[in-house]
This record gives C-alpha cells, structure tokens and sequence, in this order.
C-alpha cells in the first residue's frame, strides 16, 4: 500500500467526527484510532479537535529509540511500538543480546517487526541486562517492557 494513501487517511481522520477508520487492500490492513481526549461525562466545544498521534511510516528498516522508565528494581526497555519482539536478526544467528552483556545506548538490543518492517532497537542507556521479559517471536504492545538493565 502506497505511504501516501495511509497519510491521506490519517488527515481524514483528524479533520472528520470519525473515531476509527480501518481500510483493508489484499492481506494488508490498516486501523487509525483517535486517542479519546475527553471522558465520556464531559461535553466539549464542537469546534474542538481530536488530538491524534501521527505514527511514522517508512518502506525500509529504520532504528528506533526506546523508551525507559527507572523502577526500584532497575531500568526497563519498553516497546514503542506494536509488533512481534524478534530477538535476533535472523533466525539462523545468536540473539543481539543476552543476560550478563553490558549494553551502551547504541546497542541494538532487539528487531520489532510492524507492518512487515524490520525496526532496530537500541538500548538508549548504558547498563548490564539483567532480565529478558519477553520470548522471541512473541507480540508486543505500544509500553511492554522487554529487558530490564542494572546501570
């Protein structure tokens, strides 16, 4: 699917009253949602727009940074997007990392495949991983936290 086709919707989408618009082409598919900024009791100003996150397309791989929150048990990587956690480049090859590498911000951590894009990973922090939390090959959520790191 055209990167042009799936911006054109996103601007529809924000400019309309709709909440969801969903389009389906062969076996590709694609949903944008509004994120509801007002509770379902509140009226708001008709005049006000929904406020919408743009996601970033690309048709090659690209390298993503993570997000990390400090926890008292140490620091997380977390997902920043939807898709399925691949923990090495391929299936033939050792995983990027394991429990007990020290890791800089520019090592790639994992691959999180999204719409059949390959999105390298790097830790964005420097530490040892301690914990691997989620298995190869396995979905992952926009947040769900992936390794935990001890600076």
């Amino acid at each position: 699917m055209d990167l042009n086709i799936i911006k054109k919707l996103i601007e529809i989408l924000e400019e309309s009253n709709l909440k969801k618009l969903s389009l389906r082409d062969g076996d590709f598919e694609v949903m944008i949602e509004k994120e509801d900024k007002h509770p379902p009791n509140h009226h708001h100003h008709p005049i006000e727009h929904s406020h919408i996150d743009h996601p970033h397309f690309e048709s090659q791989s690209k390298t993503i940074k993570s997000t990390d929150i400090v926890n008292d048990t140490g620091l997380y990587i977390k997902s920043p997007m939807v898709g399925t956690f691949y923990s090495a480049p391929s299936p033939d090859q050792p995983p990027f990392v394991k429990v007990g590498d020290r890791v800089t911000e520019d090592t790639i951590v994992c691959v999180i495949e999204a719409m059949k894009v390959m999105n390298e990973l790097k830790a964005n922090m420097k530490g040892t991983i301690t914990e691997i939390l989620i298995d190869n090959a396995h979905p992952v959520e926009f947040g769900t936290k992936l390794f935990r790191i001890v600076p």
